[in-house]
This record gives C-alpha cells, sequence and structure tokens, in this order.
C-alpha cells in the first residue's frame, strides 16, 4: 500500500523546518510528499523546493488545497497532514495497519496539544473522545483514507468553516 501525505500550506515559513525535517525520512522510505500551496507570500514554496519537496499551485482554502493535493497524489492511501501537526513515530505503518484487510476506509490519529497549560491535555482529549463517539476527525487530527473512498465521496466539501463579519462586537 503506498501512502501520499499532502500537506495544505499558506504563510506556513515559520512551522516548515521542523515539519520538513520530520517529513524527509518518510520520503525518503516511500511516501509520496505534496504540498499544496495556497498563495503564499512569505519564503513557505522556496522551503519547500529547497527541500526537494513538490508543490502543487491551489486556490487558497483548506479542503481546495487537500482535494488539489488528492488529485496530484499517486498513493492508494492519502493522508492529509496540517502543517502544524506532528505524526507519531510509526505512523505509516499504523496506517497500514488500521486499513488493512479493508474492513476501515478511513481513521485519524489521536491529537496532543503540545504546551505546558493543563487545559490543553483536557481540551485534546475532549477531541479524541469526541472523535471516537461521532466519527468526526478534525484536520488537526491528520486524517487518512483510502483512494478508493475518497474518489466515492468526491473528496471535501468545498465550505467555509467559520464566517466573520467586519464590525463591532458587543454582548447582547
Amino acid at each position: 500500500m503506498t501512502l501520499s501525505i499532502v500537506v495544505p500550506v499558506l504563510n506556513e515559513a515559520l512551522a516548515l523546518p521542523v515539519l520538513l525535517d520530520r517529513l524527509l525520512p518518510l520520503s525518503r522510505h516511500g511516501c509520496e510528499v505534496l504540498f499544496v500551496d495556497g498563495g503564499s507570500t512569505d519564503e513557505s514554496v522556496a522551503m519547500i523546493e529547497c527541500a526537494g519537496f513538490k508543490v502543487v499551485n491551489s486556490q487558497p482554502g483548506r479542503a481546495r488545497q487537500m482535494n488539489a493535493g488528492a488529485a496530484q497524489a499517486n498513493g492508494q492511501t492519502v493522508l492529509f497532514l496540517r502543517a502544524d501537526t506532528e505524526l507519531p513515530s510509526g505512523a505509516v505503518e499504523c496506517v497500514h495497519q488500521a486499513l488493512a484487510g479493508g474492513l476501515h476506509r478511513w481513521g485519524r490519529f489521536d491529537v496532543c496539544i503540545s504546551g505546558h497549560h493543563w487545559m490543553l491535555r483536557v481540551v485534546g482529549h475532549m477531541m479524541n473522545l469526541r472523535s471516537r463517539w461521532t466519527g468526526i476527525a478534525t484536520g488537526d487530527h491528520a486524517m487518512f483514507v483510502s483512494r478508493a473512498a475518497f474518489d466515492a465521496v468526491g473528496g471535501f466539501r468545498d465550505q467555509p468553516l467559520m464566517l466573520f463579519k467586519q464590525g463591532c462586537a458587543a454582548n447582547r
């Protein structure tokens, strides 16, 4: 089973050095790694290309970028990774085990939020519980899916996650 890792980026120059270092070994061991740039104006694209990774250009928007990356991916499995998310060690083997035998078609990793405040552990734990109970995962979970299942559902729906209106907010 071949794995393609799709990373949507937009002005991620600060997060990229650590991410690139973590993805290089996966690339060397056969994972396809695609970065999908949504129009960065910082050094993101240059940093990614300098590290030897492929950059796909896309309109901005996480769903659009992930769909554009999946369209270019060659793997039987696609893993969607945010630039600020770290995969656990052994992630590739976990993906292969989770999808082996065809019982499952998608999965995700647990969230572990870094930081020192104790509430961050609580928030991460609650996100993971909600995901287990509902089957809903967020981008923070580093989701993976078989190519066949991704194609069958037509990819990610292109919708805004949050809408903000300009103006003053007041308690009512």
